[in-house]
């Protein structure tokens, strides 16, 4: 095996949970639901980590338990954490949050005709992105 995921030793050949680190795992996920930063929820739980290790590590799916690994987190806390996170994500960007965001993605746009005016394709790139005047 390449890597073993922080909260699991291998023993025998098989996956162990190692409880002090699923602990900690546990730990970050609660106070994160509880209402502190990723950051700060980590920092209680005793480890240091960036934001994105933290979210990294709450997300990988392993950690629900499948025919290796033997799970750490329930469903429910995985769903409760993603779900706030989705929520606090939204919030930052400015949007209001929903439970099924639905993401639209412009496809039509109005533009004059392109004509080719450099020969260095970057360069006629984003001449013709200079000439889209709105989306329909």
């Amino acid at each position: 095996m390449k890597h073993t995921p922080y909260g699991y030793d291998i023993v025998g050949g098989k996956a162990v949970v190692n409880e002090e680190q699923a602990d900690i795992i546990r730990k970050i996920c609660s106070n994160y639901l509880s209402g502190m930063s990723m950051t700060a929820a980590a920092k209680d739980a005793g480890v240091t980590m960036t934001h994105s290790r933290e979210k990294h590590l709450l997300q990988n799916k392993r950690y629900l338990g499948d025919d290796f690994y033997p799970p750490i987190l329930t469903e429910e806390l995985a769903q409760a954490f993603e779900t706030e996170r989705l929520k606090r994500d939204a919030v930052y960007k400015g949007i209001r949050y929903r439970r099924n965001m639905d993401i639209q993605i412009p496809v039509a746009f109005k533009m004059s005709r392109v004509i080719s005016k450099y020969t260095d394709p970057v360069k006629q790139a984003e001449f013709a992105y200079a000439l889209i005047e709105s989306e329909v």
